[in-house]
């Protein structure tokens, strides 16, 4: 049966019609004629039928009219499904209720830490704005959770354990185990662990801190008034996280990299370790340490050009022909230039880089300084008082105050380098550019201090100070578990670009006379091919709840 207009004279009237076979033909059979189209139109009369007869259809849709009262609902539903994907995939959801099976909470744990990581990835706000932030998002298994929740997930995730007879500086806690569960899920992927890459930064707390870990220390935030805490970050050689350790902040960073070497070994059963690591964790303990016998670490470190002597006097003097590694850029997704040489100071190997480009900057600067200065100078002695730029420049005599050229031609020597000590039998440009890869390190700090809002940190409990970085952490693990998938799919996408897009994802809850349906919008920009890179199907325009 179908319906038809059928116009008679200047009206149309709306019939049902009903198509028969007789003698091998197809016949219609008028069965009602329902009335004029425009009176049944002007009282809504036709909505009113098709929405009582959708009634005893399963199938039909919500039938609207300007008479309805439906209640309707967005929600954007890209985010969530992509990452909780990921969360599978990684092995961090099963290791959490794996490691929760025994534990008898009233609420879900691994639901709690999931939202938290996942509002890190995706908005700046604090965890109480989390709670106002989720209601936008269509989240599985996030209703009933409130803020007291993730403060106790967070606890539980810096939990510290009962045994700790491995533990070496720091306690051993519940997010260690969940670190080691990872790294046993991935082995295939990790097999290889020999070259490992570590960093560290502080990050500062509104109070008083944890316990222990806040402390007065040397801040990179440039906030020495507030109490404390270090955290370093070890990546492996294709810049997936492995592990994250933190220490008061009153640790300087030459007291970071022995015991992170250590509670490696120890706790991924690594044999053989090679540690990337940047000159603020050389010293001459730490040197030994690594080349004794019983250790016999390789190592690329880098070397404070500036405080060395040897370097200072001797390895920067040396003379030599550059090895071009990377040409001046002509693009700008062309690498940055480099040039390397080795020098060998007796059983010691140096390997001094040189950035051209940045080298005639760097010359360029120090000239508008020393330009600036002589302004400056003629102005008056009491013009410099507080002008940090200034001052390596400056020689003060008696009654006088000039300035130093031959500071500012030893000065020279440093323009657009970088030297590294290293034990390692690599060739001289390979060491190069694994150093320059310690800067996914810095980038992954970036991402931890400005993208996932990691600072500034209320909390004043060891545990909940743990748990509320380990968020981060896992939440970078996520990060680059998706730029994974997308490398291996042919994509490079920019995060902002990737979230804008998935954002764009909603999912329109309809609700009338006890019936539900969801209508998803369109895929825009980049958002089918995210999906497709993680392997997570697009859900159906139109499906009935």
């Amino acid at each position: 049966m179908f319906s038809r207009v059928k116009k008679s004279g200047r009206n149309e009237y709306l019939q049902i019609v009903e198509n028969r076979r007789e003698n091998g033909k197809v016949k219609q059979r008028v069965i009602t004629t329902l009335g004029r189209l425009d009176e049944l139109q002007s009282k809504g009369r036709v909505e009113a039928l098709v929405r009582s007869l959708s009634r005893f259809s399963e199938k039909a849709l919500l039938i609207l009219s300007a008479k309805s009262k439906p209640k309707a609902q967005s929600k954007m539903i890209g985010p969530a499904l992509i990452f909780e994907r990921l969360w599978i995939q990684t092995g961090i959801r099963d290791i959490l209720v794996r490691l929760l099976k025994d534990r008898k909470f009233e609420f879900d744990v691994e639901r709690a830490v999931f939202l938290m990581v996942f509002h890190r990835m995706m908005v700046s706000g604090s965890d109480r704005f989390c709670y106002r932030w989720m209601r936008d998002y269509q989240i599985n298994g996030s209703k009933g959770l409130e803020l007291h929740h993730s403060y106790r997930a967070m606890a539980y995730l810096g939990e510290e354990l009962k045994d700790q007879k491995d533990a070496l500086f720091s306690p051993r806690r519940i997010k260690d185990v969940i670190e080691e569960e990872l790294f046993l899920a991935r082995r295939d992927l990790f097999s290889n662990v020999e070259l490992v890459f570590f960093d560290t930064t502080s990050i500062y707390f509104e109070g008083r801190g944890g316990e222990t870990i806040g402390q007065n220390g040397h801040s990179k935030d440039h906030r020495p008034d507030l109490k404390q805490m270090v955290v370093g970050v070890v990546l492996d050689n294709k810049g997936r996280p492995l592990c994250c350790e933190m220490w008061p902040g009153n640790t300087t960073d030459v007291k970071t990299l022995i015991p992170i070497v250590k509670r490696m070994k120890k706790r991924f059963g690594i044999q053989r370790v090679s540690i990337v690591a940047d000159r603020g964790m050389i010293s001459r303990e730490v040197l030994d340490w690594l080349e004794s016998p019983e250790n016999n670490m390789k190592y690329i470190l880098g070397v404070r050009m500036r405080k060395v002597t040897e370097v200072k006097r001797d390895v920067l003097s040396r003379s030599g022909r550059y090895q071009e590694i990377y040409p001046e850029k002509h693009r700008s997704q062309d690498p940055s230039p480099l040039k390397v040489k080795e020098v060998r100071m007796d059983d010691r190997r140096y390997i001094v880089c040189l950035n051209p480009v940045q080298a005639r900057k760097d010359t360029a600067d120090r000239q508008a300084i020393i330009e600036s200065l002589e302004q400056t100078l003629k102005q008056g002695s009491k013009t410099l008082v507080g002008n940090k730029g200034y001052r390596k420049y400056v020689k003060i005599e008696k009654n006088s105050v000039s300035i130093d050229f031959d500071k500012v031609k030893n000065e020279e020597r440093f323009d657009g380098k970088w030297v590294l000590r290293t034990n390692m039998n690599l060739p001289t440009a390979e060491v190069a550019l694994r150093y320059k890869e310690l800067w996914m390190v810095e980038q992954i700090f970036r991402k931890v201090k400005s993208l996932l809002v990691t600072r500034p940190i209320y909390h004043q409990r060891d545990d909940t100070i743990t748990g509320h970085v380990f968020c981060s952490f896992l939440a970078l693990v996520l990060m680059k578990e998706l730029e994974y998938k997308l490398a291996q799919a042919g994509f490079c996408f920019e995060w902002e670009e990737i979230k804008q897009d998935l954002k764009a994802l909603e999912e329109v809850i309809i609700e009338e006379n006890g019936k539900r349906f969801a209508v998803r919008t369109e895929c825009q920009g980049i958002c089918g091919k995210v999906f497709q890179a993680v392997g997570k199907a697009v859900p159906p325009t139109i499906r009935e709840l």
